[in-house]
């Protein structure tokens, strides 16, 4: 019985030129208000296909433990993954530029309007919207942790104690952070040990 033949896998999608890394960090950078990380997920990822769902969580884990924002660090590490340095500031330069314009007006316009009560809660709104999209990309997420060295169940465990012990008890985050992700990187470690074994 003949077997069917192999194919190929699709080839992935790459930017043409830094003009192109720049234009996508611009569009993503204008779309996310309070947090581009959800958008970054969704451009990336699913429209312009420039990395698959598990190198976004790679980069993504290297660009949390780097000092400075994450996306920032994204956006260096994506630039740089396709034209080296140049791709690196054509990428950062799309992410801060137009943001930093409309900050700089924004905060202009805040001084003169913050009396008007529909400008305080436009921007409260704006915040619970910001908290719905990092929420809805967080569990987007999820379903990579089947894949992840500690298991769906000891990565959400990691999360929880995480969320407690950040937002409940407040206690403050680089101690959480160094506690609690140095005992995770300890228990993958183990696991991928004893799968090597």
């Amino acid at each position: 019985m003949a077997s069917a033949p192999l194919t190929a896998p699709p080839a992935r999608a790459v930017p043409a030129s830094c003009a192109q890394l720049f234009t996508a960090f611009t569009r993503l950078a204008l779309q996310g208000f309070g947090g581009v990380l959800p958008v970054a997920q969704h451009e990336l990822v699913e429209r312009l296909g420039w990395v698959d769902r598990d190198e976004f969580l790679r980069i993504l884990s290297v660009a949390q433990v780097l000092p400075g924002p994450n996306v920032v660090n994204l956006s260096l590490m994506i630039g740089d993954r396709f034209f080296g340095w140049r791709g690196a500031l054509a990428a950062l330069a799309g992410m801060l530029l137009a943001p930093l314009v409309l900050v700089l007006v924004l905060a202009a316009l805040a001084v003169r309007l913050r009396e008007v009560p529909g400008v305080a809660g436009a921007l409260r709104g704006m915040a619970v919207v910001a908290a719905g999209l990092v929420a809805s990309t967080a569990i987007r997420l999820t379903t990579a942790l089947r894949d992840s060295a500690l298991g769906t169940p000891l990565a959400t465990s990691f999360g929880a104690l995480t969320l407690v012990g950040v937002g409940l008890l407040h206690w403050p985050l680089v101690g959480v952070v160094l506690v609690l992700g140095s005992v995770a990187v300890a228990a993958a470690w183990r696991r991928l040990g004893a799968d090597k074994a």
